[in-house]
């Protein structure tokens, strides 16, 4: 099978080996799903870069979509044929979505509704249900959403633009981070209401303006070592709640006295470890919503195989709007 590959990290261009592999093997419990896209996640070049290669070689890229081929003993034969979406591809092994196959347990193919085409269906990995996630321990430390604030750091990336479609339809007032008037119009169109600009202007006195002096009642966050601080400068409610997902730095100093004062409370979490019955919940929304065809999917770029070291440059640049995904 056509395959892209590392076998050390570094620069995409140093690194990235295109070739052939042998089709992997379907095992008991599992199914052979034949690929059509595989998603490009910021993670993912980030594991290339710099998580330590344990590996004869890794096949990169944890989310995709495809068709089941073949199932292993105890996999009912009828989802031979079946169109699914993958999560955790390559999440503690070495052998992920981009080539043409990859074998995975059948919990880690999920059904995708005719309706959602192949490269939508890459972006739901770690994109949808990192969102999904992220509302959901929203809901569950802040009540219902209706009528609530929520501050949506980072409204246009992959991940917000999802979770301010689903806060919107949950009947949120979303006010999200955006870095340029592009980057705000995409949010907007996905239910965006005030767009605030993190590079030009005080995001938490701009919070405050907008909530006469409040602060917003969640913030659903990507960079926590920026939102640490925000949240204790007032663009965080006193019993306020942060559900995050990520930082630019691995250390984050915390102004305790602004957050003990103020009650306001952080829960992080990590898409990749997510307990078995938060995994089972975040599937089944996400699953609702699709056949719902109740979200809008941005692909920003799209690439061949052979560019597979031009699509992480381009994660890396951080400039497209949209998911990037590659077509197998």
């Amino acid at each position: 099978m056509k395959a892209a590959w590392y076998s050390r990290n570094g620069e995409a261009q140093d690194v990235m080996v295109l070739g052939d592999l042998p089709k992997p093997s379907v095992q008991a419990g599992e199914v052979l799903v034949r690929l059509a896209t595989s998603g490009v996640n910021p993670s993912d070049v980030k594991s290339r870069r710099a998580r330590p290669v344990s590996d004869p070689l890794i096949v990169p890229h944890s989310d995709g979509a495809g068709v089941i081929e073949a199932v292993g003993e105890g996999v009912p034969a009828a989802r031979v044929g079946e169109r699914v979406w993958i999560w955790n591809g390559q999440w503690q092994r070495p052998w992920g979505t981009c080539a043409d196959y990859i074998a995975v347990p059948a919990a880690q193919a999920v059904q995708l509704p005719d309706s959602v085409d192949f490269a939508a269906g890459a972006c739901m990995g770690i994109p949808g249900l990192t969102a999904v996630q992220a509302v959901i321990l929203a809901e569950r430390l802040s009540g219902d959403l209706r009528g609530q604030t929520v501050l949506v750091t980072g409204a246009s990336s992959a991940v917000g633009h999802y979770i301010t479609q689903m806060v919107t339809q949950l009947g949120a007032r979303v006010m999200g981070t955006v870095g340029s008037e592009a980057k705000a119009a995409h949010a907007q169109a996905a239910g965006l209401q005030e767009a605030i600009f993190y590079k030009t202007e005080s995001v938490p006195e701009r919070v405050k303006a907008l909530t006469q002096g409040r602060g917003a009642d969640v913030i659903i966050d990507m960079d926590f070592s920026t939102t640490a601080a925000w949240a204790s400068e007032g663009a965080l409610a006193a019993h306020g709640q942060v559900v995050c997902y990520g930082s630019n730095a691995l250390s984050v100093p915390l102004p305790f006295r602004p957050w003990l004062y103020q009650s306001m409370g952080v829960k992080f979490f990590l898409v990749y470890d997510l307990t078995p019955a938060d995994r089972q919940r975040a599937v089944a929304r996400l699953s609702e919503l699709l056949a719902a065809q109740s979200l809008q999917h941005s692909i920003g770029a799209r690439f061949a195989l052979d560019q597979v070291a031009q699509a992480h440059v381009t994660v890396e640049a951080g400039q497209t709007v949209g998911n990037v995904v590659i077509d197998l």
